[in-house]
């Protein structure tokens, strides 16, 4: 199913948390502030991308 293997997908845990806390300490000083945004943010961008798997994996299927 998928072309690569999943080892990889093990990159995607500190690239999340690393652009996750950058995003929120660029927006906030207060370090409970930066944590609940990075949570908030590493949600977002999860769903995100799971929406776009499940697209082009039932693309996938109908092609």
């Amino acid at each position: 199913m998928l072309s690569i293997s999943p080892t990889y997908l093990l990159y995607y845990v500190p690239l999340l948390v690393a652009i996750s806390l950058v995003y929120g300490g660029t927006r906030h000083e207060d370090m409970r502030l930066i944590l609940r945004h990075a949570a908030y943010t590493a949600y977002w961008i999860t769903a995100f991308m799971g929406l776009i798997f499940v697209v082009l994996l039932l693309m996938g299927l109908f092609v």
